[in-house]
């Protein structure tokens, strides 16, 4: 492959050259040009002006939510605690419902500390690559958790090479790499009830043992998956930190307040030309219900919202558009059945014509 090709090649996170455009990635921020500005384009400037508004919108938001900073902070801590560690390295585990958070704050700890690595770094230290991220696969076994190791590395995979020889290979080069921060993302993949999940619990220890770094796991509800369940599971309950991932809730005045700073600041980040801020505070307990406070939800329901302003020329978000917006499943069900039954009416006046 050449360079142009690796260049224009979209790389998924779980590999270093996709990590590394993540790590290095700049959102795209698109100005609001004022009414003469606007007035002023042509038509194929103000289609190319709609469309870095479009992009600038379908960028993925990232809210720095109090469960985001907690595991950052936390994270950090750990990673310098391990430093002078020989064995027995503290962890961290990232747990709860799904769509709270915990890959997106996972990654920008993982982001965070790569910067803070990078920054300090001599020009002439040699290649080096201060974090890992993997995902556990369905159904996994030990070997299938090394290839994600070498996956992530490029480490060429020979057909005659066994679980040993790839772990070998995948901890030989992060240590010559000193990586600091493995995350290892999907641990709820992992049942210790089954010999299998509990074959590649080992694995994970064997690996955190050969390799000088803090490993954060995170996962699905990982406490029911029965992650702390038996021997294996109080050894991980032992050596690692665990953060509770939760939904938004707006029960008291201190926790409202946090809803609605979350509502400024995605406001913050609209490009439309007839959209008043503070309509989204006006929406707040609508906002609330529809997403069940699940900051991913809400993310979408607002990129979504603000696409459509824009292509539909509205260029403001109201409560109907924030109504029509088809949202994921679970906070679908969530919602009170009058609100699903307007989205249903909705949809068939739309089908009608």
């Amino acid at each position: 492959m050449t360079a142009t090709e690796t260049a224009d090649r979209e790389f998924p996170l779980t590999t270093k050259e996709g990590w590394s455009r993540f790590v290095q990635y700049v959102p795209v921020s698109a100005p609001l040009l004022d009414r003469p500005a606007l007035l002023a384009l042509n038509d194929i400037e103000r289609e190319f002006y709609d469309e870095a508004r479009a992009e600038h919108h379908a960028q993925l938001f990232v809210a720095k939510t109090p469960t985001m900073m907690e595991v950052i902070r936390t994270g950090r801590e750990l990673t310098l605690l391990n430093r002078r560690q020989v064995s027995a390295r503290r962890g961290l585990i990232v747990s709860g419902e799904a769509g709270t958070g915990k890959t997106t704050a996972i990654t920008q700890l993982g982001k965070a500390h790569e910067q803070h690595v990078r920054r300090r770094l001599p020009t002439d230290c040699g290649p080096r690559l201060p974090v890992a991220y993997v995902t556990v696969p369905p159904a996994a076994t030990p070997k299938m958790v090394a290839v994600e190791f070498a996956r992530f590395l490029g480490i060429p995979l020979i057909h005659r090479m066994n679980q040993t020889d790839i772990t070998n290979a995948v901890c030989e080069v992060l240590g010559e790499l000193r990586c600091e921060l493995v995350l290892v993302d999907e641990i709820h993949n992992i049942s210790l009830t089954t010999r299998s999940g509990a074959e590649v619990s080992d694995q994970l220890k064997y690996l955190s043992e050969r390799i000088s770094a803090t490993f954060v796991y995170a996962g699905i509800d990982v406490e029911s998956a029965g992650l702390f369940a038996g021997t294996r599971g109080k050894q991980i309950a032992g050596r690692f930190v665990s953060i509770h991932a939760k939904a938004f809730t707006i029960a008291t005045p201190a926790q409202r307040q946090e809803w609605l700073a979350l509502l400024a600041t995605l406001e913050q980040s609209l490009r439309l030309h007839r959209h008043t801020p503070g309509m989204l505070a006006l929406h707040a307990d609508f906002l609330y219900q529809r997403t069940s406070g699940m900051i991913g939800s809400l993310a979408h329901l607002i990129r979504a919202a603000a696409l459509r302003a824009v292509t539909s020329g509205t260029e403001k978000i109201t409560k109907q558009l924030l109504a029509e917006i088809p949202l994921d499943t679970a906070a679908e069900m969530s919602a009170p059945l009058s609100a699903r039954s307007r989205r249903a009416r909705t949809a068939e006046r739309r089908a009608a014509g």
